[in-house]
């Protein structure tokens, strides 16, 4: 199930960059479960290819949900890390995702604002229509690409990065996304993942200065399978 060096999806690399195509079930960073993450993995792949010896840097640039699966930034050098943090926090990478998830929103499109909150003690977030103590801004967009025919694939871009902000955002206006348990949905994908994909980043690159602009592959399913891919 889990990733190996053998079976890694890289989408791009240099000198200062590799991006990865996460699978469902990788972790990108070291947690509580000592399962391996993909920042180890990705290090070994680098020391091989490249015959580093001794200890490769690599610097984890953003997150993805251990359920979900995409597009993942890492930094090889500490000058690429520090440019893209700040580029991160100055919301200066694009990045787009799929959802395919139950009901069809009311609207094609909308920007949804909430305020959320996590809960640490059962690791999930709730929505607020208001700021209550402790939550912090959530604003996405999202639009409506594809009617299936029991669900809705939504294209979502992100103005500010929360905790599991696109499932709870989208679970308090009646579309929890598909295999979300969590959030609302009514049972688990067979892998333990959910249908959410981080499909597309675009960005300046933090060094060389051009234009970067990736896709990914969607993970082989039924429902991703049945989705028109020319978008």
């Amino acid at each position: 199930m889990h990733s190996n060096k053998e079976n890694l999806q890289v989408l791009f690399e240099d000198n200062h960059l590799i991006i990865i195509n996460k699978r469902v079930g990788d972790i990108v960073q070291g947690d509580k479960t000592g399962d391996k993450p993909l920042s180890e993995i990705v290090k070994e792949y680098i020391a091989e290819k490249y015959k580093k010896p001794g200890k490769v840097f690599l610097g984890v640039v953003h997150r993805l949900d251990r359920p979900t699966s995409g597009i993942v930034i890492f930094a090889r050098t500490s000058k690429a890390l520090e440019r893209l943090n700040k580029m991160l926090r100055d919301k200066n990478i694009k990045k787009t995702y799929w959802a395919i998830v139950k009901n069809q929103p009311q609207k094609k499109n909308d920007t949804l604002i909430h305020f959320l909150k996590k809960n640490p003690k059962n690791n999930k977030s709730t929505a607020y229509k208001k700021e209550t103590e402790g939550s912090k801004k959530a604003i996405l967009h999202y639009q409506l690409i594809q009617k299936l025919d029991n669900y809705s694939l939504l294209e979502i871009s992100l103005e500010t990065g929360r905790h599991h902000q696109i499932r709870c955002q989208l679970a308090s206006i009646g579309c929890p996304i598909k295999g979300d348990l969590k959030y609302g949905f009514n049972r688990s994908n067979k892998d333990g993942g959910i249908h959410l994909h981080a499909r597309k980043i675009e960005f300046t690159h933090p060094v060389s200065k051009e234009l970067i602009s990736i896709s990914s592959t969607l993970p082989k399913d039924v429902i991703w399978d049945a989705i028109d891919k020319d978008f």
